[in-house]
């Protein structure tokens, strides 16, 4: 019995450094969450005639994203503002991040650059860029002599 009692301080002990490691990766400050990097999600994807980027940019503006190339390389950047916080409001959780990005891809084929076309729906940017015709690659018949 007394080695149950001298156990249960360090059970105590246990239970509030594990309480406190916790609530030390939850910030209590909102505005603490939103100080991190905010990157988009990318899918890239290649067909016979293109290379195709989509970007995921909910409740942005299309008039704040930019889109250019480089040297076969995609850019995509832009800015997703928070909104303005109603002073009434008392927020318990703030899990929507908000601030600058820049993203940049390598393309992996050649693309015509007077040929690219970013078309933005529902929050989803796509950017088409067309290969150059050496890149598209031909097919080769196969003679039987």
């Amino acid at each position: 019995m007394n080695a149950l009692t001298t156990c249960t301080p360090f059970i105590s002990l246990r239970r509030e450094m594990d309480r406190l490691f916790d609530r030390f990766w939850e910030p209590e400050l909102p505005e603490l969450r939103s100080l991190g990097e905010w990157n988009p999600a990318l899918d890239i994807s290649e067909t016979k005639d293109a290379v195709v980027v989509k970007a995921e940019v909910p409740g942005m503006d299309p008039k704040e994203i930019q889109v250019s190339l480089q040297d076969q390389t995609l850019s995509i950047s832009g800015e997703r503002k928070r909104e303005e916080e109603k002073k009434d409001e008392h927020y318990y959780r703030l899990e929507r991040s908000f601030g600058t990005f820049a993203r940049s891809i390598r393309l992996p084929v050649p693309v015509d650059p007077a040929k690219v076309n970013a078309n933005f729906r529902n929050g989803l940017l796509t950017v088409t860029l067309l290969k150059t015709p050496g890149a598209r690659g031909t097919s080769i018949q196969v003679k039987a002599d």
